[in-house]
């Protein structure tokens, strides 16, 4: 076996190290939990009142005014009339029926301001907290948690995205151990994650001592962070292919009218596997919900994506209070800017990042308060308590207990902090 890795160039064997696990062990790459952090010991500020996070993130822009802001002057809010909820006092839109039902779980968000104007980079500064640069990645909020405060889950991936990955919600500059595992569609289950079919568990064993027998030569020679990293990798696939946490990714273990309840979309059925996820101890699972970018039909298209949101979200909230849950699990719902009170020629509405809403609920936030912040009478501006990006992504950090004053080096030495230097929202925690 050593006289057969010789014969290749130095990429070749690399490549063919990475086909053959591939194809043997019939699992894909991806990052599993971490085996130790180095900032697993470090103090927190004060006690966590979350200890995992749903993060909901509709891409694209949601449109403040059609959703969690509606104002009253028919020429901003066209078609879209506010409707009372659980809480005296506070209206939502009429396309979110159930979610209002629910308002004494939420906390409103209404004055929230973002420095960036365009979807990636917008995207990019609501999970990251920081602009982008071309020189640096910086991590998102569930690589900064399991870095910081390690997984609860041996056998499963710290952080997970269902839907797609959104910029800045990566690792950034940290370790690939800390990387999300992304799943396109969360009713396929975790796809390569079996013995490939027809091999029995002996040949897989058979196989997995072949692979090793080729690594160790690579490794001998090659033996660097990120190489033992790839193994760590490896390693954690074969844990998890045998764990019985797998079932946490198989939504057919759920009742019928459970599944119905959250929505047959894949939004719907992300947020589904994403309370199972929680169940099994992953600690930041962000699902996607897209379509947001109505720059054209917007009231159809809004209107449509409150339909599945309302669905899902008002059936996750209730899903969690009734199994106990909500009190130790985030649940956020954010987007990366508004939209503009003017209305154009099609319907629409144009980008408008310098006010929009968001909403927590869970972990410690204190749902059907008096709502955070507010709008001019248009939703162009903030009027009162603004929050910046980094100010909302602070918060979120208090919630979890991560450290906002440690500093963490990137390998070229710079600094940075979890949430840059936003302040957390104090009076949303009772």
């Amino acid at each position: 076996m050593k006289d057969i890795l010789k014969k290749f160039p130095d990429q070749d064997r690399r490549e063919f190290l990475a086909y053959s696990a591939k194809a043997f062990l019939g699992v894909g790459l991806m990052p599993i939990a971490v085996r130790s952090s180095a900032f697993a010991s470090a103090s927190p500020e004060r006690m966590p009142t979350a200890k995992n996070v749903i993060y909901l993130y509709m891409a694209g822009g949601m449109s403040h005014l059609d959703t969690l802001d509606p104002k009253s002057d028919r020429s901003v809010k066209g078609p879209v009339e506010a409707i009372g909820t659980k809480e005296a006092g506070i209206q939502i839109s009429e396309y979110l029926p159930t979610i209002a039902s629910q308002m004494d779980k939420l906390a409103l968000i209404r004055s929230l301001s973002s420095t960036q104007g365009a979807h990636e980079e917008g995207r990019y500064f609501m999970h990251s907290s920081y602009t982008k640069r071309g020189t640096i990645v910086h991590p998102g909020m569930g690589s900064w948690l399991v870095k910081m405060d390690g997984p609860r889950n041996p056998n499963l991936p710290g952080v997970i995205h269902v839907g797609s990955p959104n910029p800045g919600g990566g690792n950034g500059f940290f370790e690939q151990k800390f990387a999300p595992l992304v799943i396109g569609n969360p009713e396929t289950g975790l796809q390569n994650s079996k013995i490939r079919k027809g091999a029995t568990e002996k040949e897989f064993e058979d196989t997995v001592m072949l692979t090793n027998a080729f690594d160790s030569e690579f490794h001998r020679k090659y033996n660097q962070k990120k190489t033992r990293a790839y193994t760590d990798m490896y390693d954690d696939a074969i844990k998890l292919m045998k764990s019985r946490d797998l079932a946490a990714f198989e939504l057919d273990q759920e009742l019928k009218h459970i599944r119905e309840a959250y929505g047959t979309n894949p939004f719907g059925q992300g947020c589904l596997l994403a309370r199972r996820l929680v169940e099994h101890d992953v600690r930041f699972v962000e699902v996607t919900l897209g379509g947001w970018d109505t720059h054209t039909n917007n009231f159809e298209r809004v209107s449509e994506n409150g339909q599945v949101l309302d669905q899902a979200l008002g059936t996750l909230l209730a899903d969690l209070e009734n199994r106990g849950m909500l009190e130790e699990t985030m649940v956020v719902l954010a987007t990366e800017f508004g939209r503009t009170p003017k209305i154009n020629d099609n319907e629409g509405r144009d980008h408008s990042p310098t006010a929009f809403s968001c909403a927590l609920a869970g972990g410690g936030v204190r749902g059907g308060q008096v709502v955070y912040g507010e709008t001019d009478s248009t939703g162009k501006f903030v009027k009162g308590e603004k929050v910046d990006v980094p100010d909302f992504n602070a918060t979120i950090a208090y919630a979890l207990g991560i450290p906002m004053e440690k500093t963490v080096y990137s390998p070229s030495g710079r600094p940075f902090r979890v949430a840059d230097k936003g302040k957390p929202i104090l009076s949303l925690f009772g």
